[in-house]
């Protein structure tokens, strides 16, 4: 036996025994209820919904012969648990069954329009971030100052305003007076990338600026707490480190957990900004999809999309989870 190939069984073992790769283990296995459970009341919902998808479809001069021919057809007349039992069995093999309103491929639409919400998620978060963080730094190097002071104006005034209120008024501003940005629509990646920028700009910038101004107030607090009641602060101070030291070595180190877990908490409300930012901007992606699903009592689409935004929000926490390992390797999951 080579010394390579001895190396080889002790490597994997230490792999196995890494406690990153149980917490993912553990995650990934309770997430499989978890979205279940989703799946379930996503389903009994729908069920207690009001409304037909046949009748919506055929329209109100249909006889009632022909709706209960069309939810045949569906598969609607079939009972609720055998409905549900089927969905599933497909859902785990990938397969989330036809629309009912345009009879293409669940599936096939889900990729199509994630694409569209990944990047504007993406884009959103990136500015928010972006901006968030120097600002919130730079208020709490000088607390109570102007600097400080304007930036919690803004984001009091920002938090007071809900998102598609401050969506409208972007698209009065800058689409409809300046004629920077346009209005509706979608230009992907593959006609441009300035073009495809433009196209999410505004939409961006309506998810971005309520995160923004609630990303800065959180921190600038968690930072001023650390600066001014802190032991390791009082220490660094006295072995004679700088304050932009201070405040970045030390102070942004400890508050960036805070931060990382406000941002990981705040995707199930990024979720929901994003099914109405979509519809005001007119973008193809899972959000409209959502709301046009709901509309028409799309049952496969709206289950779907229930189910593929709880698989998000569970794995932006194991992320969240892993992250914290990475920004301090003293953190150990092991036995947790």
């Amino acid at each position: 036996m080579t010394a390579v190939e001895a190396r080889a069984p002790s490597t994997l073992t230490h792999v196995l025994r890494s406690p990153s790769l149980r917490l993912v283990v553990r995650r990934l296995l309770t997430a499989i209820p978890i979205v279940l459970g989703v799946s379930i009341l996503t389903f009994l919902v729908l069920s207690l919904i009001p409304g037909n998808a046949a009748q919506l479809l055929l329209g109100p001069e249909a006889t009632q012969e022909q709706i209960d021919a069309l939810n045949h057809q569906m598969g609607l007349d079939q009972p609720a648990v055998e409905r549900y039992l089927n969905w599933l069995a497909g859902a785990v093999h990938g397969d989330f069954g036809n629309s009912l309103v345009s009879g293409q491929s669940v599936s096939g639409e889900l990729t199509s329009r994630l694409g569209v919400s990944a990047e504007l998620v993406g884009l959103a978060f990136v500015v928010s971030l972006g901006l968030a963080i120097p600002v919130a730094l730079l208020a709490a190097y000088r607390p109570n100052k102007l600097l400080d002071r304007v930036s919690m104006l803004v984001s009091i005034t920002g938090l007071s305003v809900a998102n598609y209120v401050f969506a409208l008024l972007l698209v009065l501003v800058f689409a409809v007076q300046l004629a920077v940005f346009p209005a509706i629509g979608f230009v992907p990646i593959s006609d441009g990338l300035g073009e495809n920028l433009r196209s999410l700009f505004l939409p961006a910038v309506a998810i971005a600026f309520p995160l923004f101004c609630f990303y800065t107030r959180f921190l600038r607090g968690d930072l001023v707490d650390q600066l001014q009641g802190e032991d390791y602060i009082t220490t660094a101070r006295a072995k004679g480190i700088g304050p932009w030291q201070v405040l970045l070595r030390h102070a942004f180190r400890n508050s960036s957990f805070g931060l990382l877990t406000v941002v990981g908490l705040n995707l199930g409300t990024l979720i929901g900004a994003t099914v109405i930012i979509e519809q005001i901007f007119a973008l193809p992606g899972i959000g409209q999809l959502l709301l046009q699903a709901i509309n028409t009592r799309d049952y496969p689409v709206v289950q779907a999309c229930v189910v593929v935004f709880a698989i998000v929000a569970v794995l932006a926490n194991l992320i969240t989870d892993l992250l914290y390992a990475v920004l301090d390797p003293r953190i150990r999951y092991g036995n947790g």
